[in-house]
This record gives structure tokens, C-alpha cells and sequence, in this order.
């Protein structure tokens, strides 16, 4: 196939579309608050991270380690949050500048191999699809483990056809294991395992797989990445390897509503529901991709009979995740994500899918590019645009205005969440929010001589003592949830509604 040629303009509008993007991400990094519960309890751990200086074992809670996740992501917010402060740009920036290393080293790969344009092209595609523009600047586990698991396929791909760096290239590949080791477990090197095992199978580089790649000092290389960490957590907190290796990447996928989690609630989806989360976290892109469906033979003569074969190795790059968790019930959208950059760079190989022959004009690209970029700057703006304008609108919510009411009246005084755990209160309130369970616990405001908040989601008021009604006062509203003042400290009267 011909390398794809773009004219000046286009070419120029595709860096427009990449600038555009990364400033509208980068403006979302202050103006999208924390939301609950993923984001804000990893911001929270990260927080936690720096305040109680203990950088080897995240705590779920002070004092409760957190033993679903390695640390990687955690690092990478904590030191942001050390050098710019605890804030949403703290613990964002260094997790984007993850983002941009991913891209930069996907730009130079298909540069080299198939040339500038379509290295922009591909570039612009992963970053406006919709799980790479949200996971850029997220806290998150899931940035970090495609970083890894991506570092391990371009190494792989240049070690085994590029006589030059060889070396370094396979040692690099070791380095993208031990990085997935770190931001998610075991789970990442199945995911570059899969499809790099596939292809040599399928393709019998067995004999150059063993003397191009330098599986010993390659290994051990990867070893020192990962290993000290994952000893020194066991050290710290004794039952994390068993939990984690066995609780976390065995049963949380074959149990369906698995309740051996300390963390959370497991989720039960239909088999084969990754495949749904992949076309909603690849699109606008995805849906375009399926043109593939209608020119079978095409796609095929595409996929299959390249020169250097990358387009096979990019489609099992993209299947690994899907055929890995068609199984599992218990699984998130996040899940394809080790997958996406494989289909950003695949999807400008079947250029040919759009018309009769292989050679597709630069000006054909012209309305997919159009659409596909205007559509994905005009939903990223919106989420923009809500969260920071319109929050009691947003899709989903955060305690950050809750908590900025209390800080506002009066800061001295504790803040409680009523029968609910919001992270994003504890991120904001720098640890202050504190959940209360029981009513035991809510008498004890009574008598504790200090002036408290207490916030009430709607549902929860009916569990309220009708005692409240007469010691607490309203204060503001925001997404549902009701901040209470203590009445001693106020005229106000209260009416608490139990509908």
C-alpha cells in the first residue's frame, strides 16, 4: 500500500485539531473537579500518599492499606501534588504528561515506519477518542498501564525488524513490562503477552523471537523495575500477595458479583460486553472502523498481506483485550484500553475501506477527519463547560462545593457525610470529611463541644433521628446532597423533608 500523502492543508488542519484538543484538556484540568468515586479515590490516595509521607503502601483509609492497585499511578500524582500542591492540577499534570509520552512515542514509531502523515493522523485519531481524552488527565490507574503495555509493543515490533538498537529496543521492552507490573499487576503483561504470543505463533518467529529478544537480562532488568516494590508492600502489609495476585486477577474476573472485594462493589455485565465498552471507548473512531464489516476481502487483503505485516500485529494488539475479557463478567469500560492506540494506528491502514482502490486521496479524508474531530471537540467541550459552569447538571458529581460552603462559613468546624463515603469531600476538605455510619456515631455530635457539619443525601434522610430536625440547619444544596449546620450556631430554622 502507498504511503499515505497529505496535502499542506489538511496537514495543518490536523495539527489545529491537536492543539485544539490538548488545550481544551489542559483548561479541563482546573476547571473539572474530582468526581466520585473513581478519580476522587485515587486522588485521596495520592493525597494521603504525601501526607503521611508513606510512598510504598496507598492507604484506602489512614491506617487501611489499599491493596487493589500498585502504586505507579499513585506516585505519579503524589509528586505532582507535592511540587504544585494538593489540587486538581497537582495531581492531573503528570498524568498528562504520561499522555504525551504515550502519543510522542507513537508518532515517531509510525513515523519511521509509515511515514510523517500518517504518523499525525494516527495521533490525532487516539486523542480524540473518547477513553484516551478521558484517562489523559484522570487519575487513574489505567493511563499507566497502557503506557506500559504500549512501551512493550513498539519495543517489541523494533527489536524483531530493526537490526539497528536492537538491543536497546529489547531491553526496552522489559522496561514497558516492569512499568505495567507497577501500574496494574500481572494483568498488563497479559495484555502485551497475548497478542505479541499470537503473532509469533502465527507468523513462527520462534527462533528470531529467542536471539533478538535478551530474555535474561531483559527479565531481570524488569525484575529490578517491579519486584522491590511488590516485596517490600508484602513486608509492610502481610496477605497483600495473596489478595492482590490471586483475589484481584483470578477470582474478581471468573466470580460474577465477586464479593471477596474490600474495595468497592464488583460488577456483573453480560459476557461479551467488552466489545460494547471497546466501540463506546474508541469512538467517534470506532464506528468507523467498522467499514471493515462491509469490505471483508478488502480489509483482509489489507490486514494480512502487508510487507512488513504491521497491520496484523496491530489487530491482535487491539483483540488481546477483547478476547481476554469476553469472558468475564466482572469488568469496566476501561478494560480496552491497552487496545486503543493499536486501533488509532490500524485505522489509517484501511484507508481503502472508503472507496474502490488503495490510494485514497488526502481530500476524501477531509469530512471523516472533519466529523470525526468536530464531533469529539464539540462533547469534550460540553463536559468542559458543565462541570465547570453547570455542576449540579453534570453526569456526575463531586463534593467539592459541599465542602467549600463549610471551609467558607466556618472552617474550624468538623464536616460528616451521613451514611455515605465521598471521596472527593476527603480530597477537598484535605482529609477533614469524615462519613458516619451509625446513629451512635451521630449522637456523639451532640456532646463532642465543637461545632459540625452534616451532609445528608436525599434518600438518607428518612434514617435521620427525628432529634436532628432540632439540632442541625440547612446550609446549601448542591447535586443532591444537603449540607447541615449545627443550629446552636444559627438562626435558621430547619425542615428536613423524609420523602
Amino acid at each position: 500500500m502507498p504511503r499515505l500523502t497529505l496535502a499542506a492543508n489538511d496537514r495543518r488542519l490536523l495539527w489545529i485539531a491537536l492543539a485544539v484538543l490538548f488545550i481544551l484538556r489542559l483548561a479541563a484540568l482546573f476547571t473539572t473537579p474530582f468526581t466520585d468515586t473513581t478519580e476522587a479515590r485515587y486522588a485521596e490516595i495520592a493525597r494521603k500518599m504525601v501526607e503521611t509521607n508513606n510512598w510504598v503502601t496507598p492507604q484506602y483509609d489512614y491506617g487501611i492499606p489499599f491493596w487493589a492497585k500498585p502504586p505507579l499511578s499513585s506516585w505519579t500524582s503524589a509528586i505532582g501534588i507535592r511540587i504544585f500542591g494538593s489540587n486538581e492540577f497537582g495531581a492531573r499534570i503528570f498524568v498528562l504528561a504520561t499522555a504525551f509520552a504515550v502519543l510522542a512515542l507513537l508518532f515517531h514509531w509510525i513515523k519511521r515506519w509509515r511515514g510523517r502523515d500518517q504518523a499525525i493522523l494516527s495521533t490525532v485519531i487516539l486523542s480524540s477518542t473518547i477513553i484516551f481524552y478521558v484517562a489523559a488527565a484522570a487519575v487513574m490507574t489505567d493511563l499507566s498501564m497502557m503506557a506500559g503495555t504500549t512501551l512493550a509493543m513498539v519495543a517489541f515490533w523494533n527489536a524483531m525488524r530493526s537490526p539497528d538498537r536492537r538491543r536497546l529496543w529489547g531491553h526496552l521492552f522489559f522496561v514497558g513490562i516492569g512499568i505495567g507490573l507497577l501500574a496494574k499487576g500481572p494483568v498488563a503483561v497479559v495484555m502485551a503477552g497475548i497478542p505479541i504470543g499470537a503473532w509469533v505463533l502465527l507468523r513462527n518467529q520462534w527462533r528470531n523471537t529467542w536471539q533478538y529478544i535478551p530474555w535474561i537480562t531483559g527479565s531481570l532488568l524488569g525484575l529490578c523495575i517491579a519486584a522491590p516494590w511488590y516485596l517490600l508492600a508484602e513486608l509492610r502489609t502481610p496477605g497483600f500477595l495473596q489478595y492482590f495476585l490471586y483475589g484481584e486477577h483470578i477470582q474478581r474476573f471468573l466470580v460474577s458479583g465477586w464479593e471477596g472485594d474490600l474495595y468497592g462493589n464488583a460488577h456483573s455485565e453480560p459476557l461479551g460486553m467488552i466489545w460494547i465498552y471497546w466501540l463506546i471507548a474508541a469512538a467517534p473512531w470506532s464506528f468507523l472502523a467498522l467499514a471493515a464489516f462491509f469490505r471483508p476481502r478488502l480489509a483482509a487483503r489489507t490486514i494480512f498481506r502487508s510487507e512488513d505485516d504491521l497491520p496484523f500485529y496491530l489487530l491482535l494488539w487491539i483483540l488481546a483485550p477483547l478476547v481476554f475479557f469476553s469472558p468475564a463478567r466482572n469488568i469496566i469500560a476501561t478494560y480496552v484500553i491497552t487496545g486503543i492506540p493499536a486501533a488509532a494506528l490500524l485505522i489509517p491502514e484501511l484507508r481503502g475501506l472508503l472507496r474502490r482502490s488503495d490510494d485514497l486521496p488526502a481530500r476524501s479524508l477531509r469530512p471523516i477527519l472533519g466529523l470525526a474531530t468536530g464531533l469529539s471537540m464539540l462533547i469534550f467541550a460540553y463536559s468542559m463547560i458543565v462541570f465547570a459552569s453547570f455542576p449540579d447538571h453534570a453526569p456526575k458529581h463531586s463534593q467539592k462545593p459541599i465542602v467549600l460552603d463549610s471551609l467558607g462559613q466556618h472552617p474550624e468546624a468538623n464536616l460528616h457525610y451521613w451514611r455515605s463515603r465521598q471521596y472527593s469531600a476527603e480530597f477537598y476538605s484535605q482529609g477533614r470529611a469524615q462519613p458516619i455510619e451509625t446513629i451512635a456515631d451521630l449522637e456523639l455530635l451532640r456532646s463532642n463541644n465543637q461545632l459540625d457539619y452534616l451532609a445528608v443525601r436525599p434518600k438518607d434522610f428518612k434514617t435521620l433521628p427525628d432529634w436532628v430536625s432540632k439540632s442541625f440547619t440547612p446550609v446549601s444544596t448542591h447535586q443532591g446532597t444537603t449540607l447541615l449546620l449545627e443550629i446552636s450556631q444559627s438562626d435558621t430554622p430547619l425542615t428536613l423533608s423524609k420523602k
